[in-house]
């Protein structure tokens, strides 16, 4: 089985005014039928109130990212599932449930992980 990543940037979601509640539980639906299912990993969101950092080997921490990844935010699911046509099947119920596209991309196998 593969992990996938599904996951959309921050600010793309099309919520109507006073729809927040609807969209959360969309989601939290999705999320509990992944569950259900024995396909979810995690999910969530970037909490985009923590500044990114980086962290060197011997420990230094300073402000920032590299450059390719200064816009990672949004929400975030990973999946395992047998097939890229699940993954494609599962972004589709959370695409329409968080009202945006999503994009999917899959994780190279690990047999550590």
């Amino acid at each position: 089985m593969t992990k996938y990543l599904i996951s959309f940037p921050s600010g793309v979601m099309d919520i109507p005014d006073g729809g927040l509640q609807e969209v959360a539980d969309a989601a939290h639906a999705v999320v509990q039928e992944a569950k259900e299912a024995g396909v979810w990993v995690f999910g969530g969101g970037i909490d985009e109130s923590v500044p990114p950092v980086m962290v060197s080997g011997e420990g230094a921490v300073r402000e920032g990212t590299y450059p390719q990844t200064a816009q990672i935010e949004g929400g975030y699911t990973i999946l395992e599932l047998p097939t890229y046509d699940a993954a494609l099947h599962w972004a589709s119920k959370i695409a329409t449930a968080c009202r945006c596209a999503q994009e999917v991309r899959a994780f190279q196998y690990d047999p550590a992980s």
